[in-house]
């Protein structure tokens, strides 16, 4: 058996917990399909040590998209994420998979484990921040963190009906300076309602929102957002505050087992 067929199944302890079922299915359909070590970490500590000791096995990963960014960021910090590739089952709430599944990971189960043994290795971009973050998704910057929802009341309906009859109130507006590639696209003088960025085909799409103005686009590989203390969310977490952050692009940084249909 090859090298590509060994594989080191990294079961996330979040998807152990929350969906066995799923967890079994997935197990069951990749040691049928190939030489699978199984591994039980009950933490990160743990789940970081049975990646390290991985030797010349695949890794694939049992989890959710806080699983997967856990995995791309170690293997980065080691330097090893241009090494093979990364499987990911994907086991979890649906609002714990948006990255995941935009990235083209099948939805079910046993779809996503036959895509393991089958698919094809597709190249990724990944943003990369000076602080040695790692970006898979989407960023938004100022992250606003959503409000949680409070237990349904008769004035928090009656509150309810009122918000649905006049305008809603507008996000506040942030003060930042963002440069892209050292072209400045917004300045502390004029608020921004928010950006965003997406790493495509070896660049960042940026899209810098005006309080007062169109929304303004650019490609760059670097994005500098500086200003106030500020948040912002990547792939579902929020991070900071921070007075100033830098994103890199890295072309191919990373490689993800895909159908291939899209890969």
């Amino acid at each position: 058996m090859s090298d590509h067929d060994q594989l080191l199944v990294i079961v996330d302890p979040v998807a152990r917990r929350s969906d066995g079922e799923s967890v079994r299915i997935a197990k069951d359909v990749l040691s049928a399909g190939a030489e699978a070590k199984i591994c039980l970490p009950d933490g990160p500590e743990e789940f970081s040590r049975a990646l390290a000791r991985r030797g010349s096995r695949r890794p694939v990963v049992l989890g959710d998209d806080r699983a997967l960014l856990r995995t791309v960021a170690l293997l980065h910090r080691e330097r090893e994420l241009a090494e093979g590739a990364l499987s990911l089952v994907p086991i979890g709430a649906p609002d714990a998979l948006k990255v995941a599944h935009a990235l083209g990971v099948p939805h079910s189960t046993p779809a996503a484990a036959r895509v393991v043994l089958h698919g094809a290795v597709r190249r990724l971009d990944l943003l990369v921040d000076d602080s040695d973050g790692v970006v898979l998704g989407d960023l938004w910057v100022p992250g606003t963190p959503a409000a949680v929802p409070a237990a349904p009341t008769v004035w928090g309906t009656c509150r309810s009906l009122v918000r649905t009859l006049v305008r809603p109130a507008p996000a506040p507006a942030a003060r930042l300076r963002v440069e892209a590639d050292g072209v400045l696209l917004a300045d502390v003088d004029a608020p921004v309602e928010g950006m965003t960025v997406r790493a495509v085909g070896g660049s960042a799409e940026v899209t810098v929102r005006p309080a007062a103005a169109p929304a303004r686009h650019a490609t760059a590989r670097t994005i500098t957002v500086s200003g106030p203390d500020f948040r912002y969310r990547a792939d579902g977490r929020l991070t900071g505050p921070v007075r100033r952050r830098t994103w890199t692009v890295r072309a191919g940084a990373w490689g993800l087992t895909l159908p291939r249909d899209t890969a």
